[in-house]
């Protein structure tokens, strides 16, 4: 997993890169939790989820927000994060102008990060929201949310309740076109044991292979 830097809106960011062999291979982008609280693209969740997308033939990056590790500036309250997340994205589709989809999986803070990166880049094709912090940010700016996805949830978390993400999940199906594919992991909290983790990452390969096959078997029918 080679090292990249990349520019970012306030200095240059740091990552790790895996680039598919396939030359039209879809790309996923993954954002780590909070700054300010431990996060890194190192941490567990992220790391596996790196691992997944690459079994799964994905050219994938996932790389540290500002300030974080070798990334430059400095923590901007989730603004200048979206832009930081906008900046990989652009580099990801730089490398990957032929991409076949694009997807984005953020944990907890990188959860709503991503979300607001969704409606920033229409051309997204799915996502992975993990521990979305349903109640510490107002997510009613996915109105409407420009594409289907999976939501995943601890239903002991204990710093975001699982009722307040089931609200959220309720309101994203009732968008027309729109399908969130929910899971809980019963007796997991916020932050994932190494065996939750597992879990979390078969949930997700299992939602990305769904559709991929979906988006194959339509290309086919064509």
């Amino acid at each position: 997993m080679p090292e990249v830097m990349f520019a970012g809106p306030d200095g240059r960011l740091e990552g790790r890169y895996h680039h598919a062999k396939r030359p039209n291979a879809p790309v996923a982008l993954l954002l780590h939790p909070h700054p300010l609280h431990g996060g890194t693209m190192n941490n567990r969740v992220v790391h596996s989820l790196y691992g997944r997308f690459e079994a799964m033939g994905f050219s994938v990056l996932r790389f540290n927000f500002r300030g974080v590790g070798k990334s430059q500036g400095r923590y901007d309250g989730g603004i200048g994060e979206i832009g930081d997340a906008a900046a990989a994205l652009d580099f990801l589709q730089m490398v990957n102008p032929n991409a076949s989809m694009l997807w984005v999986a953020g944990y907890s803070f990188g959860a709503y990060v991503g979300m607001q990166l969704l409606m920033r880049r229409p051309e997204m094709g799915g996502f992975v929201s993990i521990s979305a912090p349903a109640s510490h940010y107002d997510f009613g700016f996915l109105a409407p949310c420009p594409c289907s996805g999976m939501i995943v949830h601890g239903e002991t978390d204990e710093l975001v309740p699982v009722s307040s993400v089931g609200k959220l999940v309720d309101k994203l199906n009732t968008q027309k076109g729109v399908t969130i594919d929910y899971r809980t992991i019963p007796d997991a909290g916020h932050v994932f044991t190494p065996t939750q983790v597992d879990t979390l990452a078969d949930m997700t390969e299992d939602h990305v292979l769904s559709v991929l096959n979906r988006s194959r078997m339509a290309l086919a029918a064509d």
